[in-house]
């Protein structure tokens, strides 16, 4: 039984994992110390998942521990970058070895998976909250970014759109359906799929990328303001499941739009140029995930959406922690 903060680390995070080759030195100490490749950069990124904002207190913990790393992998994947390295925070109200248990098997399954090693962290007392600062390797001068998008390529999406926003508004009881098909939407919001051995096939091929963290509405402004480009969508090419339409009752329009301002999706948008198109196709062709074409990059600024061509005036936000939206 653990009865303190040492207790908890050495029960449930020391020793879980195989030791990669490039760690030196993991937990049970002051740092860790990681040896980097030569001719690799490091990509780093921190997110932090809140009880009551990311995520309901009474949720699952295997199916937080997997969306926390998951959407911290989904990150990497973004930059082309090769998971290697993370560490955790874990701010928990009280010692509860039935949540911490079940959290640890979903976190270190999901670990082993993309070969990332738990190397840190801290654990301490509080308000339910996880923060992850993951690490990994990119060959140098590869890493994708959102900088390099250029007038005339395609703007691309991997996987469906709006079934983590269907997903939600289930859990948060907004919305109703039959039990197969909410458990099913609920399942995609907890357990999307990150996305890196896409990154990694589109290294030399894809002129910027992100992932849909926020919506695409959102996040593809971010490649826009980056690359001093416009962007535009055709809402008639975002991909939709079956599942999400099936929600919808059929209302396409509907799912459009879910699927436009949905987060937490964790797909990748990228771009690429029109000469690069069979490559694309050839690079992906392994990874057995499908892709979609959804709109072009254009000369100016900002987001349009279009339908079959026509301009729309749909008002659609993504998601931002800090903006109170008129019910």
């Amino acid at each position: 039984m653990a009865k303190n903060e040492f207790d908890i680390i050495k029960h449930y995070f020391a020793q879980q994992q195989l030791q990669r080759d490039d760690v030196a030195l993991a937990i049970g100490d002051d740092c860790a110390l990681v040896n980097v490749p030569v001719d690799f950069s490091v990509a780093v990124s921190t997110d932090s998942l809140v009880a009551g904002t990311h995520f309901l207190a009474d949720a699952d913990p295997a199916s937080v521990a997997y969306k926390a790393l998951a959407s911290n992998l989904s990150d990497l994947a973004a930059m082309g970058a090769t998971p290697a390295w993370v560490s955790l925070a874990l701010t928990l109200p009280t010692i509860d070895e039935t949540w911490l248990a079940p959290f640890c098997h979903s976190f270190f399954e999901l670990a082993n998976q993309y070969n990332i090693q738990l190397i840190g962290g801290d654990t301490t007392k509080g308000p339910l909250s996880i923060t992850l600062t993951v690490q990994g390797l990119v060959p140098r001068g590869q890493a994708l970014t959102r900088s390099g998008a250029q007038v005339g390529d395609d703007i691309y999406v991997t996987g469906d759109l709006g079934d983590s926003a269907a997903g939600l508004a289930l859990i948060l009881q907004q919305q109703h359906c039959d039990q197969h098909l909410a458990a099913t939407l609920i399942e995609r919001h907890f357990k999307a799929s990150p996305r890196v051995n896409v990154g990694e096939a589109l290294r030399g091929i894809a002129s910027a990328a992100l992932d849909i963290s926020d919506g695409v509405v959102a996040d593809v402004q971010h490649i826009a303001a980056r690359s001093n480009v416009a962007i535009e969508i055709e809402v008639e090419q975002l991909p939709l499941s079956a599942e999400l339409l099936a929600f919808c009752d059929g209302d396409r329009q509907q799912a459009q739009q879910l699927a436009l301002s949905s987060g937490e999706e964790y797909e990748l948008c990228f771009t690429a140029s029109a000469a690069n198109r069979d490559a694309l196709k050839v690079a992906l062709a392994h990874t057995n995930i499908k892709y979609t074409c959804i709109g072009k990059v254009k000369t100016g600024s900002g987001l349009s959406l279009l339908q079959s061509g026509k301009p729309l005036t749909w008002q659609l936000f993504g998601w931002d922690h800090f903006v109170v939206k008129d019910n």
